[in-house]
């Protein structure tokens, strides 16, 4: 076997292979005799047929599938044997293999580039150190409350926080647009759910009062149609409604699992969920600090393979989320460019960085990821069963603690400066 590489541009590498006829047409008799000793045709006792008569029948599909074995396996042999590591599947050329020739083959790839670490020590970051006070745990006991707030008719004008339902028809022009209609809507004022000009136009109306509300689309506005354009709802409203809160009292926290309805246990729970929450906050402002900084300091070709494979990934993801089943409607596959981009430098570097420090991979670790992630559901046993059963949901916990490790290690090495900020700000920053 003749093996050539060659390189194209970049990562790209071309591989040119020829296998000599002698072998092709061993192999093709060899698979001749083998079919002419089962191979049943009228006539002809079974292993009787003339090797002619199995030719003329069978030699055309058997040298496909000899040729197709030796490709494959060629291939693998050129790569082995050139020391190549591809980053995705190959294009194959093939050229006119007819019998007596050498059978040849281009296979154009991209292989996975030659990473070398230029810093990984000393990585600028900021650790937030936040507290938590009790004037916090005040306002996310408001927050709690508002959650469970209930809704009763309001014998006044609407204001700010009150709930109004409303029916309304949009027109422009005159004429009704599509999407421009809705029945028994909620909108709370003040939360911005609708378009500012149609929050504005539900102030200070009651219940049965028909108004009309003239709107201006933003130029920006997601329906390309509509944006820019002025349009008129005619807005009948239903119901206005002011929120009622319950009191912070037994009753409230036995509804948060406090089951002797102690406040004191409520405000401790409370802070205890507020911890973890921010300290899963400030892990994730670490890690995307510390990777910004891992990949602006070691640039890296990237075999535009992977990056095509993780903006595919991106996309099927996104449309599993929104419950899009036809591909015809799929976001368009150039929007995920940049996040494919991160995600394949970050995930090379990660690599690299894993075998050059030797990060053993936490299986204790895994084992506490897993519990995390199970004690979200009401059976955690039957949840970690089912982990510790698929090696597919094992491999991506695995993935992200190994990913967690190196963060750990990156943080640990790097240029940590403590900064201070306040909970409320921090958490919605």
């Amino acid at each position: 076997m003749q093996v050539s590489v060659e390189t194209s541009s970049g990562l790209e590498r071309t591989l040119k292979v020829a296998v000599p006829a002698e072998e092709i047409e061993q192999q093709v008799a060899s698979r001749l005799s083998e079919v002419a000793r089962t191979a049943k045709i009228k006539g002809f006792r079974p292993g009787k047929i003339p090797r002619k008569v199995v030719e003329k029948r069978y030699g055309g599909q058997v040298r496909q599938e000899v040729l197709s074995e030796v490709l494959q396996r060629s291939y693998a042999q050129a790569i082995q044997q050139e020391n190549l590591n591809p980053a995705g599947g190959p294009r194959i050329q093939t050229e006119q293999a007819s019998p007596g020739k050498d059978f040849e083959f281009t296979a154009i790839f991209e292989v996975f580039p030659e990473i070398r670490l230029e810093k990984i020590e000393g990585l600028a970051v900021e650790r937030p150190e936040v507290p938590i006070t009790e004037a916090d745990v005040d306002d996310m006991l408001e927050r709690l409350r508002a959650q469970r707030a209930s809704w009763e008719p309001a014998e006044r004008a609407s204001a700010e926080g009150d709930q109004v339902t409303v029916d309304f028809v949009g027109r422009i022009d005159g004429e009704p647009f599509k999407g421009g209609e809705g029945r028994q809507v909620p909108v709370v004022l003040g939360e911005g759910t609708m378009l500012e000009d149609f929050e504005q136009g539900l102030y200070g109306v009651h219940a049965a009062d028909e108004v009309t509300v003239p709107v201006t689309f933003p130029e920006d506005y997601r329906n390309e149609e509509l944006a820019g354009k002025q349009a008129e709802f005619t807005v009948t409203v239903a119901a206005v409604a002011e929120r009622r809160m319950p009191d912070i009292d037994e009753e409230f926290a036995r509804q948060f699992g406090i089951e002797d309805g102690s406040l004191e246990a409520l405000r401790s729970e409370v802070r205890e969920n507020m911890q973890r929450e921010l300290d899963e906050r400030v892990r994730q402002k670490l890690k995307t600090q510390v990777l910004d900084q891992l990949v602006k300091h070691n640039p890296v070709e990237l075999p535009r393979a992977l990056v095509d494979q993780e903006i595919a990934a991106l996309q099927q993801e996104t449309m599993r989320r929104m419950g899009i089943d036809d591909p015809a409607k799929a976001p368009p596959a150039e929007t995920f460019r940049d996040g494919a981009v991160r995600r394949v430098h970050v995930g090379l570097l990660i690599n690299e960085l894993i075998s050059a420090q030797n990060i053993q991979l936490d299986r204790a670790r895994v084992e506490a990821h897993i519990e995390d992630l199970a004690a979200n559901y009401d059976q955690p046993e039957e949840i970690i069963k089912v982990y510790q059963s698929q090696p597919r949901l094992r491999n991506q916990v695995e993935m992200v603690v190994l990913e967690e490790q190196v963060t750990d290690w990156l943080v640990e090495h790097g240029e940590v400066a403590v900064t201070s900020a306040e909970f409320k700000a921090f958490m919605e920053g």
